[in-house]
């Protein structure tokens, strides 16, 4: 590769020189939800790799919300989110130790802040999984991927909703990354409808997590239920035909 095309600003499309790993070229699928009706329903279709939570998501939930970050993990064998939610250094790394203690599957979900940066680089020297969380600008994936998290989270629709492109966020940090070699995954969050899915894939996310709603949203189409509906429609008269063959 020249020198030119490997520069800033000559991102080659499916070419990516660093996070290189077995899954590449396979974009995940993560709910952002606790519910686990949703989640065992979901986990039927079997294209669901993994499960984002945070403690607005998990309070609307009835039960021990660590009983219920356990049994999402018995449900969906991948990465499951749960997050701390201390202030301080100190306390992240407490709570993220006991978090990851809970269950294998556990990912610690730390927000970007001094402090969270602190604890992520103390909790991955420990071997422990670190999603960072409520990442808004390409400097702070840059920072959260150095100090060792395994995921980055930018959050599109919160970007949105202040007149912000979310989208380009994440073309910046995934262009930043391919440059070097971070072991640490771009999961697009707050994604808000089939469309921001879309154009996470086409942008080589390696993750994208949504609410159910979304994801159910990915499965629908008009003409799709217009085909079907023709299709057994014709079936049936068929069937009418073959009988009333049969009965002369």
């Amino acid at each position: 590769m020249s020198a030119r095309l490997a520069a800033p600003g000559y991102h080659l499309k499916g070419v990516r020189r660093g996070r290189a790993s077995p899954e590449a070229g396979i974009m995940k699928i993560f709910l952002d939800t606790a519910s686990l009706a949703e989640i065992r329903e979901a986990a039927t279709l079997g294209v669901v790799d993994g499960i984002t939570t945070n403690p607005s998501l998990l309070a609307k939930e009835k039960g021990d919300p660590e009983e219920i970050l356990v049994e999402i993990c018995k449900t969906i064998d991948g990465p499951i989110s749960g997050e701390v939610v201390a202030t301080d250094a100190e306390g992240m790394v407490r709570e993220g130790r006991h978090l990851a203690s809970l269950h294998k599957n556990i990912v610690v979900k730390c927000p970007c802040t001094t402090e969270g940066l602190k604890a992520t680089k103390v909790l991955t020297a420990e071997g422990k999984r670190v999603n960072m969380t409520l990442i808004f600008s390409a400097p702070q994936a840059l920072l959260a991927a150095k100090a060792g998290a395994r995921f980055v989270s930018p959050f599109v629709g919160r970007l949105d909703d202040i007149a912000t492109p979310g989208m380009e966020l994440v073309s910046d940090i995934i262009q930043i990354f391919d440059h070097y070699d971070f072991d640490c995954e771009v999961l697009a969050a707050s994604l808000r409808g089939p469309m921001h899915v879309l154009e996470a894939a086409r942008m080589g996310a390696d993750i994208g997590t949504m609410p159910t709603s979304v994801f159910q949203a990915l499965v629908k189409h008009p003409l799709t239920d217009i085909g079907l509906k023709k299709f057994l429609d014709d079936w049936e008269k068929t069937k009418a035909t073959l009988v009333a063959k049969a009965a002369r």
